[in-house]
Formats: C-alpha cells, structure tokens, sequence
C-alpha cells in the first residue's frame, strides 16, 4: 500500500513536471534559433544553467536557498507553506527537463532545411506564425524518439526528490525498510514498478 502511494506522487509529480518542461523547453527552443541575438542569448544562458547543474544541486538549491531570494521575512511564509517540497520537485524538475528538451528541439531546428524556411514564408506567413504552425510541430515530430526518453527520464528523477521528503516512491520504499527491516523487498518492489512504469511509457 505505501508503496502504490508512492507511485501515485511519482506520477503526480512526473505528469506536471512534463507539462512544464515540454511548455518552457518549446519556448527556450524556439529562442536558440532565432534571428535575434539578445533572444538567442537568453535561451543559451537558460540551457548552460539548468543542463550543466545536477539536478539535486538544483533541488537543494530550490528548497533550501530559494526562499532567502525572496527576503527574511516572506522566506519565513514560503517555508511554511503544506506541501512545499512537492511545489518544489515539480517546478525544479520541469525546469531542468526543459533546458534538455530545449536541446533536443533545437536539434530537430537545425535538420530543417533553411529551403523549407523560405518557403513556408512565401506563403505569407508571419515568423510567428511560421513557428507556430509548421516549424515547431515539424520539429516535435523529428525529435519523438529523444522526446520518448526524456519524457521517461522524468518519473526516474522523481527518485531524487526524497532527498528533500517528497514521499515518492523510493521514500516509501525506504520507509518500509526502516520500519520493518524488509529493505530487500521494498527495494525489490521499487525497482519492479519502476521497471513497470518505463515499461508503460515506452
């Protein structure tokens, strides 16, 4: 039972996290390849800090020295927020699984010909609308098999978000272990939903 509570945070935290990252990672994509270079700049520095930080660097970072961004004394009130660890596994892991799809798409931009550029511009269409309506979802579609993993990535990173108690699935799993001295078969029982899981998303 503990062990399905789990899975059930891992998934809630996993499914909101994507939703993020997917939104954001689209958005940072789209600005490395731009014509306008202060744009290109911001989706660069945005990749360069999310992907080349550990993620639980990011997480401790986030949760613990967060809050002190905002003062002394609204710090006080963040902390003492319910359920801020979860608010916080989310945000920080769909900002950190967005700076890798940012470069996924980005990959998937430069194997578009720039012919195909110019063309999609001759039929009248805007930048804007050029992105939105052709570029972009050409762009998902070259990049699904890379997208698939990434999109499994996220609900094994979850794991790392016991570190500030989120009661994922590894936590639960812990737990037991630490309550009943059953650690072989809570582990065991991690690693086959976990196993399921991927299963599932693949």
């Amino acid at each position: 039972m503990m062990l399905l509570k789990g899975l059930g945070m891992t998934i809630l935290i996993g499914s909101i996290a994507w939703v993020i990252a997917l939104v954001v990672g689209i958005a940072v994509g789209t600005l490395r390849i731009t014509k306008y270079r202060s744009l290109r700049m911001i989706g660069t520095t945005y990749v360069e800090i999310f992907r080349n930080i550990p993620l639980l660097v990011q997480m401790f970072f986030w949760f613990y020295a967060g809050p002190m961004l905002f003062g002394k004394e609204l710090s006080f009130q963040i902390n003492r927020i319910d359920g801020l660890a979860i608010y916080v596994s989310i945000i920080g892991l769909g900002l950190y699984t967005a700076s890798r799809i940012a470069e996924h798409l980005r990959a998937g931009f430069a194997s578009i010909g720039n012919d195909q550029y110019q063309a999609v511009l001759s039929t009248g269409m805007s930048q804007m609308q050029m992105y939105r309506y052709v570029i972009i979802p050409y762009a998902l579609r070259l990049t699904i098999p890379p997208l698939t993993t990434e999109f499994l990535t996220v609900f094994k990173n979850t794991s790392i978000m016991m570190t500030i108690g989120v009661a994922e699935l590894t936590f639960q799993s812990y737990q037991i272990d630490a309550e009943t001295f059953h650690g072989l078969e809570a582990t065991t029982g991690a690693m086959f939903i976990y196993l399921l899981l991927g299963m599932c998303v693949v």
